[in-house]
């Protein structure tokens, strides 16, 4: 692969990881056969990233800490410690796919660390696409040619409506109390469209995506 290609490619396989997030997160409304294969690809395009970005680990121990590089190596570390518990105790739970391994044992603790994981992954990805906000809008606009004004102000304003509508489906959907386990059982309305269940999603990734934007720009004015 051509240096000139590997940042389409890295962005290409980013993005494919953030559209599948919504429908993983519908997994009764998709059923389990198909929720087990998307969170497959899931996890291969995961270790994809991580051979794509693999100097990262070469570089933490070198040079100084920032305070915005020491948000984004802590989120990196739990969303790398989130994304190795999904698979591991989906694998344990499965019915479908992985069946032939016999790794049944534990199911009612696997079942608790799916479902954590499941929602801190959420929050972590989306978290960690918002502190890189910066470099993918510069490569954006450069292909782009250039920046707009008037481009800016009009994303900025979609971004700021799908947090609003973020912040609301976050209590609609009652997302907190699964993030600290005050229920242990995902409620699915199945008389609702699936359109409507991926859009709210979509809107919670975009408001924590901006939660993490916002926190390293503040963070970068604090100590410029």
């Amino acid at each position: 692969m051509s240096k000139r290609s590997r940042p389409a490619f890295r962005m290409a396989v980013d993005c494919s990881m953030a559209i599948l997030l919504p429908p993983l997160m519908a997994y009764s409304l998709l059923g389990e056969i198909a929720h087990e294969w998307l969170g497959i690809a899931m996890s291969a395009l995961f270790i994809l990233h991580h051979v794509l970005n693999r100097k990262w680990y070469g570089g933490l121990c070198k040079g100084r800490y920032s305070a915005v590089r020491l948000l984004g190596t802590v989120t990196d570390l739990l969303l790398l410690a989130d994304m190795i518990a999904l698979p591991v105790s989906g694998i344990m739970m499965s019915r479908h796919v992985f069946t032939f391994l016999n790794a049944g044992s534990g199911m009612a603790l696997a079942r608790t660390v799916h479902l954590l994981a499941s929602y801190w992954g959420l929050v972590l990805m989306s978290f960690h696409a918002g502190l890189h906000g910066g470099v993918v809008m510069a490569m954006l606009r450069k292909r782009a040619n250039g920046k707009s004004a008037a481009r800016t102000m009009a994303l900025r304003a979609f971004a700021v409506l799908l947090g609003l509508w973020g912040i609301f489906a976050f209590l609609r959907r009652e997302i907190g109390s699964y993030l600290f386990l005050r229920n242990q059982f995902v409620f699915f309305d199945f008389n609702q469209p699936l359109l409507f269940f991926v859009a709210d999603y979509i809107a919670v990734m975009v408001l924590f995506a901006m939660a993490g934007h916002y926190s390293a720009k503040l963070l970068k004015r604090q100590h410029s």
